[in-house]
């Protein structure tokens, strides 16, 4: 076999609104990418399957792959590691590659830290991962100087190599749909209820300093034809009977036009569909939201993060707080469910400040709302800012979930616990008011769910325990 792509298992996950594990669509994406250029292809997604380091190097043993791959975010690099290392040992003849957000952003301390890696690829991985998988199919000790995108072990003199970067994907119509047939895709919890995540563009306009995603895929952003997202639209539901489609894109609504295209093709093909869809606050367009609507949206994310604008200027958010309730009327008034984002703890944010923004969360009223603590993951500017003024309290990997306050917050005026039980205190505040709970009773029990694995449990075992809505602040729209 020729590539062996894991996804590690990650008990700090914060997953989504019930905790369902999604289907790991980046391992997918290269997996198409790999398939179309006649390659052989697995995915253990160990997330899913829960099987441990041993056992999947056992698995990886068996198929004998030449490149084995493993994806990781910067609470699953220690994990990831271990799969590594582990897999090293059965297969020392095999090429092995990490990627993803936390690698991308610290490639050469990555390699330092795990003797096992022979590279690491660096931002959009399709390409790069096409390219390897080639040259460790021709040979067992791949000529690496090559490869753009990536940093490896020079294994000649031991030193660590930096390579020049690869120019971003141009055009998104042609990457392979993700290679969802290779995962056990009606075993996760969200395909079960008949709902699936897409990717129909990349890039971000913007910089907010708490947000990498700019960084990762490219300040411009770059997008797929309205047919060729409804392509694979068409795909899931004649394939997958998938009802629901969660658009993870940093700004779905960015490029108008291009989002009425959609609208329109998804009505000329009578897709019965419901999807949920991204737009910041300052491009709402009412008849836009309309017309989505009547193609199937169902929800938008609004991407608000404080209800102090001193504190949206911190964090070069870019927006106001007249425009964030006026994006959320807009929608209430077209019918369309809305959940908003708040980050809570900014370096600078006062106690009051915090307090403000869990009143403004309940001013807006939003259908569901999502709160996490500010966690400087590497390659954001707000990392760097920390990083250079010694505010940063920890860089153990596995404590970034996002639940968990890893700065120095009492040289800021604030303390790590005050912050933790702002948290909570938002939670409790905003699910648990009477008039919520009349409109969403159902809630009830979910919110009861997120508060025993999120804040009750990690006390008592002394973990962190785990979440219940997606970790976003990698990626924060």
């Amino acid at each position: 076999m020729d590539v062996l792509l894991i996804n590690p298992y990650d008990e700090n996950a914060v997953k989504n609104g019930l905790g369902f594990i999604t289907p790991p669509l980046n391992l997918m994406y290269l997996a198409g990418a790999l398939e179309n250029s006649s390659l052989s292809v697995k995915i253990i997604d160990d997330d899913l399957e829960k099987l441990g380091h041993d056992q999947v190097a056992k698995i990886a043993s068996k198929l004998d792959p030449k490149l084995v791959g493993i994806t990781a975010t910067t609470s699953t690099i220690k994990n990831a590691l271990e799969y590594s290392d582990i897999v090293k040992k059965v297969l020392p003849d095999s090429g092995i590659v990490i990627g993803g957000p936390h690698s991308t952003f610290m490639p050469i301390e990555t390699l330092k830290c795990s003797e096992s890696l022979d590279a690491v690829v660096i931002g959009e991985g399709e390409e790069t991962m096409v390219e390897l998988a080639e040259k460790y199919c021709d040979s067992n000790t791949a000529k690496l100087e090559s490869i753009k995108g990536i940093a490896f072990q020079d294994l000649n003199n031991g030193n660590i190599k930096l390579n020049p970067p690869r120019p971003l994907i141009k055009d998104l119509d042609s990457i392979p749909f993700p290679a969802r047939h290779l995962v056990p895709f009606e075993s996760y919890g969200t395909t079960k209820n008949k709902s699936s995540d897409m990717i129909t563009s990349r890039g971000c306009v913007f910089s907010c300093g708490y947000c990498s995603s700019s960084l990762i895929m490219g300040k411009k952003f770059r997008s797929r034809s309205a047919e060729n997202v409804v392509n694979e639209i068409e795909q899931l539901v004649e394939n997958y009977k998938i009802k629901d489609i969660a658009f993870m894109d940093d700004t779905f609504m960015l490029n108008k036009p291009r989002a009425n295209l959609i609208a329109d093709e998804i009505k000329n093909r009578g897709l019965d569909i419901g999807f949920v869809a991204s737009s910041r606050v300052d491009m709402v367009d009412k008849n836009l939201i309309e017309k989505l609507k009547s193609a199937g949206l169902s929800t938008l994310y609004y991407g608000v993060e404080s209800g102090s604008q001193r504190v949206l200027d911190l964090m070069k958010k870019g927006i106001t707080l007249k425009q964030a309730e006026e994006a959320v009327k807009a929608a209430k008034e077209v019918g369309v469910e809305i959940l908003t984002s708040f980050i809570l703890g900014f370096p600078g944010e006062t106690s009051k400040e915090i307090d403000k923004t869990i009143d403004f969360s309940i001013k807006l009223n939003a259908d569901y709302s999502q709160f996490s603590i500010l966690t400087p993951f590497p390659g954001t500017p707000i990392y760097h800012e920390l990083k250079e003024k010694d505010l940063i309290d920890t860089e153990k990997w596995d404590q970034y979930t996002v639940l968990k306050s890893v700065i120095k917050y009492e040289k800021l005026g604030l303390s790590k616990k005050m912050v933790e039980r702002k948290l909570a205190k938002a939670y409790f505040k905003f699910y648990t008011r009477p008039k919520y709970l009349l409109k969403h009773r159902y809630m009830f029990k979910v919110i009861m769910g997120i508060v025993l694995r999120s804040f009750i449990l990690p006390k008592i075992k002394g973990s962190t325990g785990k979440g219940w809505y997606q970790n976003l602040s990698e990626t924060s729209k």
